[in-house]
């Protein structure tokens, strides 16, 4: 079976340089691994049978479900059974958790995130909406209302988390905590010891960037 790393144009925009960790990480991990860089909205061209490892929800589940003959596994699943990944010890620091909409029905992907941050050394407190009764961040109602009022629910969202500190997997899902006043904390930069850094988070201009990323890819 040919396995494959998409890392999302997401991930590519964020910290590509964290891309090209993964990538080292997966290959260590499962041997012999080759980067997609295709977008996930574009046909992959992938051979029947090839496993794509991936660090965004959104590709996860477009994979999934447009894509015969294609099978998904995310790198928290992957991680999640290593023996060999030095996971950095973050000294019990208390942190919210924030699903991704994609991953709404993939409690595979709820346990591998848990899993991790359990094994860093974090304490989790779970907001009242979480796994698969998550609601979204806001980010998914983008070009669907008007930016203000995309805005409006991702502070509602950001307020519904029990901790300053949130974990997510989804880089879009950082921008609207950040608009939201909370802080938060990719799982990506938390196994490699980095800061989360909001970057582009006005939704106009981010959009703009994931579709410029898109159409070049």
């Amino acid at each position: 079976m040919r396995t494959v790393y998409a890392p999302g144009c997401a991930l590519m925009l964020y910290k590509p340089e964290l891309a090209r960790k993964v990538l080292e990480v997966l290959r260590a991990e499962l041997g012999d691994v080759d980067e997609h860089l295709t977008c996930c909205k574009h046909e992959p061209g992938l051979p029947h049978g090839t496993r794509v490892v991936n660090t965004c929800p959104g590709c996860d589940r477009r994979y999934r479900q447009l894509y015969e003959g294609v099978s998904t596994v995310s790198l928290w699943e992957v991680l999640a059974e290593s023996r060999g990944f030095p996971f950095p010890d973050h000294g019990g620091a208390t942190m919210a958790v924030l699903d991704a909409c994609p991953t709404r029905d993939q409690d595979r992907v709820h346990d591998a995130i848990r899993t991790l941050l359990s094994r860093m050394r974090i304490t989790v407190v779970e907001p009242e909406k979480t796994r698969s009764r998550g609601t979204c961040c806001g980010d998914a109602f983008y070009g669907a209302l008007p930016v203000e009022r995309v805005k409006a629910g991702m502070m509602r969202r950001a307020a519904e988390m029990p901790a300053e500190d949130v974990a997510v997997y989804c880089v879009s899902c950082c921008k609207s905590m950040h608009i939201g006043g909370r802080r938060p904390r990719h799982v990506v930069d938390l196994l490699f010891g980095e800061e989360t850094v909001p970057g582009t988070f006005e939704p106009d201009a981010w959009h703009a960037e994931i579709d410029r990323f898109i159409e070049a890819h």
